[in-house]
């Protein structure tokens, strides 16, 4: 019946309903309507759990920055040379972008028309430059390479991350998880193998050459 359905619904399982349609419509390009129909509930029921669609976006970046922000108060973050702790922070980014995949995914497509958008991109802009700080620090420790300018290189690093929300999906043909990318795209791909692979392309490229 349509009131249980109403009663077992959670703000969780509606914001998960919220991050997908904004995913596939955009943000601007939703209405409650359009989330109203994609959970099976009214709108008043909506209502109910959040003041609006701006609210469900917020939660939805807030879940994503809590995880990556999160990664630098870890032990291996804060403890070692620069190059030790940036690498852990890369590989515990990539952990995160999957484990919160659709949550990431929102929160790299804002655009910055509303304030809840502004406010992400500024709190990405603060976790990114906190990344590059740790890049730039290895540099000045002299553990990776002089010859690559260190913004450039920050911004290639982050670039190989955040692409892999286009083609990774968790649920692979085997099970396993992997990515979708058409007849040419990489299927199959464990988490493992994801962060293991990103690691040795980021740092097989930046570590200084004995």
């Amino acid at each position: 019946m349509t009131t249980a359905k109403r009663d077992t619904y959670t703000p969780e399982t509606l914001l998960s309903v919220a991050v997908q349609v904004f995913i596939e419509r955009g943000y601007d390009g939703t209405s409650m309507e359009h989330l109203s129909k994609a959970a099976g509930i009214s709108k008043s029921s909506i209502y109910h759990h959040v003041s609006g669609k701006e609210e469900l976006l917020r939660r939805a970046v807030s879940r994503a920055l809590d995880e990556l922000f999160g990664i630098l108060d870890e032990e291996h973050a804060r403890v070692g040379t620069a190059a030790e702790r940036l690498e852990y922070v890369v590989r515990r980014m990539v952990e995160v972008l999957m484990a919160e995949l659709p949550y990431v995914t929102l929160l790299l497509r804002v655009r910055g028309n509303t304030g809840t958008e502004r406010w992400a991109l500024e709190r990405r802009r603060e976790f990114d430059h906190r990344v590059a700080g740790l890049l730039k620090d290895a540099a000045a420790e002299g553990d990776v390479r002089a010859d690559v300018e260190v913004r450039l290189a920050t911004r290639l690093v982050f670039g190989m991350i955040n692409s892999i929300v286009e083609w990774y999906r968790p649920d692979g043909p085997d099970g396993r998880g992997g990515a979708s990318g058409g007849a040419s795209g990489v299927s199959g791909a464990g988490e493992r193998e994801v962060v293991d692979a990103v690691a040795r392309l980021v740092f097989g490229g930046l570590r200084k050459v004995s």
